[in-house]
């Protein structure tokens, strides 16, 4: 049976990573922040006919928004941001292939995030290409932009924003279109709504049959 799994870690006083874990064995692993919200859609995520079995590991996001943005981008000068990758990176990654026996290459692992750990999954997945081999990102945040000299290995990447959030949307847009002229792999997709709606989960199955679909 698919089950959910919470454990405390030591980083930053005691911090909160769960782990959806599907029916089957897992053949393919998404990596989160917002762990309060997304790791609730794992079940929501398999339950689609055109997705494998998808693990996903959420690390919980900081009730303090400024510190959540501080944590989740690299805009900001910070030490927050590269704790925070060493922790969702080495431990949280080392934790899933010790805990659950899950360790698989960069074109079955995504990385996640909406709204500002959407930019967090930019980030992450720019800076760790041979990790994640997809981007899922929704409504990104506007505090980290595209990089001016994007290296030459990029993870594919699905964008979704709302036509009710036209700030979000023109940064998804315009990750899209930097992404793009790098020659990365983009898909970009608008939705009726604004930011928070249900679209967002309802975009992950999509986006988990798009990167690990046969």
């Amino acid at each position: 049976m698919s089950s959910t799994v919470t454990e405390t870690f030591e980083y930053d006083g005691g911090r909160q990573v769960t782990a959806y874990v599907p029916d089957e064995t897992p053949q393919a692993i998404g990596f989160a922040g917002d762990g309060q919200l997304i790791s609730q859609w794992g079940e929501f995520v398999n339950a689609a006919a055109d997705v494998p079995p998808t693990m996903v590991v959420a690390t919980h996001r900081l009730d303090d928004e400024m510190e959540r943005l501080h944590e989740y981008s690299p805009f900001f000068e910070s030490d927050r941001f590269p704790a925070h990758e060493k922790f969702f990176v080495e431990d949280v990654r080392e934790w899933t292939r010790s805990r659950f026996g899950v360790a698989l290459p960069a074109s079955r692992t995504a990385v996640f995030g909406v709204s500002a750990s959407g930019e967090l999954a930019l980030a992450l997945g720019l800076r760790h290409p041979d990790i994640y081999g997809s981007i899922f990102c929704a409504s990104p945040g506007g505090g980290y932009k595209p990089p001016g000299d994007m290296q030459a290995t990029l993870p594919r990447t699905y964008l979704v924003a709302g036509t009710e959030e036209p700030f979000f949307r023109e940064n998804a847009t315009r990750w899209a279109e930097a992404l793009r002229d790098a020659n990365a792999d983009v898909v970009m997709t608008e939705r009726p709504g604004d930011h928070g709606d249900p679209f967002w989960r309802e975009e992950f199955p999509l986006m988990a049959a798009w990167a690990f679909g046969s």
